[in-house]
């Protein structure tokens, strides 16, 4: 337990070799405590946990902790009969492999992690415990840890909030919720089944305890001649059944990230998916100030540190990260920045932020840019502060109306608002530090990493905020499921350079596995001779080695032909103009599907009333008639952009 609520109680569960088990749960509800009980770092209050004799664990933690010295013998610190071998080849697949005589001590947190995953992975241990393994790992990294897992023999048990592992690499979830625990089969798709299952039970029990408790409450009140006549434990009955109510939710409230900020809902005003205006600015204006049609511009934009070991006055630089990158942010627009471990996706954020004076090029920032920033690392929080007045901030009033909203939407609530920053869990604290940028009302938000941390209702919270927020959004993250969901346009840092793709990140996705393929198939044709002989140059003393084919007839002369003027080819249009016009096609086709599913909802339930049918029937054909042609053109933009 914590001192203000009990984490879990009366949990068992048996794991053993090849079970792959998953844990998961909201922020705060003790799953890496859990994970720790299990390695033996603390002991539970209640209950015991029995290992086998001859058990070998390795553990990795949220903050891991490594060896000081280099990166290759902190892997193989206490492992004796670990390969070198191996380990360099798991640092390098983890994207460590150039900095194996790095000394751990000048490590980020995230590059600690990859070692320590590392050193968790090679000393090839009877139960893997996992907390978080996939974040600070790049797109190949995690592809390469899934296939990993799914080789390895022992026990695995993982907490982890990426929903592509969940479902590929697990078998078996164990879901924590308000101090019980819920055994899933299957992965993230079966722990959503599951919770669905067991929330409807949940509710059909509370419909009939309500009636039952209407009929007991109306036999209690038959008057008092006939009260002395009752079964007096008939009467306990129905006093425990009035007065029984379900469990309370995990948390108060739903995520509404639009209502917290200011946002007063449905119906004001055109909606998001509309197409008025050149971006997402017809709402509120409580949620984010509205942006001018500049927001960032990057001409020519390059960075590179000082070499490794010498002073920023010393001219030594080491390779250039990214050169001559050109980067127009359009207001409203959705951008993902994918690339590599070390290719300087964080380090562009910071240019784009401020934070970061580039090595070569100019920013140009528009003048009604508010910039906010969710960075890996997050704000330094005072372990002693309330969350109150870390959200207040230090021009704040702590507990103002606003303030007390939004942590409430936050569920940052009640005594939560009043709990010492150092109480909270690590998600937690992430939560924490996400409300405290968007209490400041940015209308461009760069998010590194956000999904770190972040449990899985939050996530989707998340994605579903930034669905409808007006502002320009720019994020980086290796969350699979994420940006599909929240990216319009990919810009790809792959050699030093950046490459914008349309399609968002399933479009970037499918690009990249078609290169692979085609690169692929070019190394294994390399170096074949040609299975058809070159054919000879006229007056080229070359001769072919193959046969002869007879000689074909000479072809008849052919008629002269006429040449018709060709149609003027229309002028191309600007990548920017085409982007803007792929947007507004986008926003007026989901605004047609959404009503168009609507209708079709309202068409299934209004069952034999044939004069709702014809109208509903008539609306919905009026609908398609208005979306067929949108679709259309959205093709045709996007078969432009491409080419």
């Amino acid at each position: 337990s914590r001192p203000d609520k009990p984490l879990f109680t009366n949990l068992s569960m048996t794991i053993n070799d090849g079970d792959r088990w998953g844990i998961v749960g909201i922020n705060g509800c003790g799953k890496s405590t859990f994970l720790r009980m299990l390695a033996g770092d603390i002991q539970p209050e209640s209950g015991v946990v029995r290992r086998s004799k001859t058990l070998r664990m390795a553990v990795l933690e949220q903050d891991p902790k490594l060896a000081p010295g280099p990166v290759r013998e902190a892997v193989l610190h206490d492992l004796p009969d670990a390969d070198s071998w191996e380990a360099e080849e798991f640092l390098d697949r983890l994207g460590m492999g150039g900095m194996l005589d790095a000394d751990t001590t000048t490590l980020s947190g995230g590059q600690a992690k990859r070692v320590a995953l590392a050193r968790a992975l090679v000393s090839q241990p009877d139960l893997l415990i996992l907390d978080e393994p996939t974040n600070h790992l790049d797109l190949d990294a995690i592809a390469w840890l899934e296939a990993r897992l799914a080789r390895y023999r022992g026990g695995l048990i993982m907490v982890s909030h990426d929903r592509h592992v969940l479902d590929r690499v697990l078998t078996r979830v164990l879901e924590i919720d308000r101090g019980t625990g819920y055994v899933h089969d299957g992965g993230y798709q079966g722990f959503l089944d599951g919770r669905a299952s067991r929330e409807d039970r949940a509710a059909s029990e509370e419909s009939t305890r309500q009636i039952l408790a209407k009929r007991e409450l109306a036999w209690l009140r038959r008057g008092a001649p006939a009260r002395t006549a009752k079964s007096k434990a008939r009467i306990e009955s129905a006093t425990k059944l009035i007065n029984d109510r379900p469990q309370a939710a995990a948390r108060s409230g739903a995520f509404e990230i639009g209502a917290a900020t200011g946002r007063s809902g449905e119906g004001q005003g055109p909606t998001a998916g509309s197409a008025q205006g050149s971006y997402r600015n017809a709402v509120d204006t409580r949620l984010a100030p509205r942006l001018g049609n500049k927001v960032v511009d990057l001409h020519g934009i390059g960075h590179r540190f000082p070499a490794i070991g010498s002073a920023p006055e010393s001219g030594e630089f080491g390779p250039w990260l990214f050169k001559g990158l050109e980067i127009l942010l359009d207001p409203g627009a959705r951008y993902g920045i994918v690339g590599a471990n070390g290719t300087g996706k964080s380090t562009l954020l910071d240019i784009i932020s401020g934070r970061l004076i580039p090595a070569e090029g100019t920013i140009d920032t528009g003048p009604t840019v508010r910039v906010g920033y969710y960075d890996q690392r997050g704000r330094t929080l005072d372990p002693t502060m309330r969350v109150r007045d870390a959200v207040a901030g230090k021009n704040g009033v702590a507990g103002s109306p606003e303030d007390k909203r939004l942590m409430e939407q936050f569920w940052f609530v009640d005594d939560a608002q009043f709990s010492p920053v150092g109480l909270l869990s690590g998600g937690e604290k992430r939560r924490l530090q996400l409300l405290m940028v968007l209490a400041e009302r940015p209308n461009v938000l760069l998010l590194d990493e956000p999904t770190n941390d972040l449990d899985l209702d939050t996530l989707r919270a998340l994605e579903d905020f930034l669905e409808d927020w007006p502002g320009t959004v720019v994020v980086v993250s290796h969350d699979r499921a994420f940006m599909d969901r929240t990216v319009e346009e990919v810009l790809a840092i792959e050699g030093g350079k950046a490459t914008l793709v349309a399609g968002g990140y399933a479009g970037w996705r499918a690009r990249r596995e078609e290169r692979l393929v085609t690169d692929k198939g070019a190394s294994k044709g390399a170096g074949k001779a040609p299975s058809v002989a070159p054919s000879v140059a006229t007056g080229s003393s070359t001769k072919s080695s193959a046969p002869t084919a007879p000689t074909a007839p000479a072809a008849p002369t052919p008629k002269p032909v006429v040449k018709v003027a060709e149609k003027p080819a229309a002028p191309k249009r600007s990548a920017s103009t085409l982007r803007q016009l792929i947007k507004d096609a986008e926003r007026e086709v989901n605004r047609l599907t959404k009503a168009r599913d609507k209708l079709t909802a309202e068409l299934e339930a209004v069952g034999n009333d044939f004069t709702k049918i014809t109208a509903l029937g008539t609306q919905l054909a009026t609908i398609q008639a208005e979306l067929d042609p949108i679709e259309e053109r959205w093709l045709e933009l996007a078969a432009e952009q491409e080419s």
